[in-house]
């Protein structure tokens, strides 16, 4: 089924996330609406980039959902390093869920066929055991103010979409990795880069990627698939792997050896406790898969990329 040829409204285009998938579909000959603060730096004949102030829960998308068939959604409040919201969570609320709600609200009255909503992985939780794998089934465990707002969403909108009959799509990954990374991945390949001795070879967890380009596929392939409605994806590079082995694709990668040295886990989350940062030992030691056989089952997708390949294309671009 072709879902495309009418207009599709995407929000968070100026994103990492949104922009790759604004791109994928301009190269498919897409109609975009990809409203946005500031004017995107690339354009496209078949692309409008109207104005919009603020992710508001009054916001005001009747222009942009005019001819609209797909709504697809990723702009959003996410982790603020430098926390200034008296009550982060009631903003985070406010951003996540309300002002989605209103969003999607707006949508189904336009008549919008299919709303696709980028969520997290952490909207289950921070940590599996290994050989445990989060799934679509996994009892949400959300940590933090933004899984919490995730979730407030996810429900919403499912709630929504039984009342309106609008195909609602949510996916949920997990960090997310390709060329012009940032945050902690951006940092980890920077200390690779320098060579620095990384005190991580005794860590024995398996985590779960996603490449930025499979994470691209497996939404497009949403849009093309009439049993994607009212479904929850969980979304990866299926190939977990351990925190130091991690280190050693991307040193190969760059064409390097990574420099690692056995340090006990429990002394590296007692030197992250006394930095006041324990939840960065907890990224790096703890297990976080999750399964992806749904998506095989359900849409028949596979990740046209591999881990290996991802590395390449991410450090590529490192400066």
């Amino acid at each position: 089924m072709n879902a495309m040829n009418k207009t599709i409204v995407l929000t968070g285009a100026s994103g990492f996330v949104g922009g790759a998938i604004a791109r994928a579909l301009l190269r498919q000959g897409e109609h975009l609406v990809c409203p946005s603060r500031q004017p995107l730096s690339w354009q496209a004949e078949q692309m409008r980039n109207p104005p919009m102030t603020e992710l508001a829960p009054d916001s005001d998308w009747s222009d942009c959902l005019r001819a609209a068939e797909i709504v697809i959604h990723c702009a959003a409040r996410v982790h603020v390093m430098q926390e200034a919201a008296l009550d982060p969570l009631a903003e985070f609320r406010r951003v996540n869920v309300a002002a989605t709600l209103n969003l999607a609200r707006q949508a189904a009255a336009a008549g919008v066929r299919q709303f696709v909503f980028l969520s997290s992985v952490k909207v289950n939780g921070e940590a599996t055991l290994p050989g445990q794998p989060f799934t679509e089934n996994s009892p949400p465990q959300p940590q933090d103010a933004y899984g919490v707002s995730k979730l407030e969403a996810e429900s919403a909108l499912l709630a929504l979409g039984r009342e309106t009959g609008m195909a609602i799509t949510i996916v949920r990954p997990p960090l997310v990795y390709g060329p012009g990374v940032k945050a902690n991945f951006l940092s980890m390949l920077r200390w690779v880069k320098k060579g620095l001795q990384l005190p991580l070879a005794s860590i024995h967890n398996r985590r779960s990627f996603v490449y930025l380009e499979n994470l691209v596929s497996l939404v497009l392939c949403c849009l093309r698939h009439a049993q994607a409605g009212q479904q929850v994806f969980l979304v990866s590079d299926d190939c977990d792997v351990a925190t130091p082995d991690l280190l050693r694709g991307c040193a190969a990668a760059l064409g390097l050896r990574a420099r690692l040295l056995p340090c006990p886990p429990a002394l590296l989350y007692g030197l992250a406790r006394l930095a006041g940062r324990p939840a960065a030992a907890g990224r790096l030691c703890q297990s976080l898969q999750v399964d992806i056989a749904k998506a095989r089952t359900v849409l028949g997708w596979v990740p046209p990329y591999t881990l290996e390949q991802g590395l390449r294309a991410t450090t590529s671009t490192l400066k």
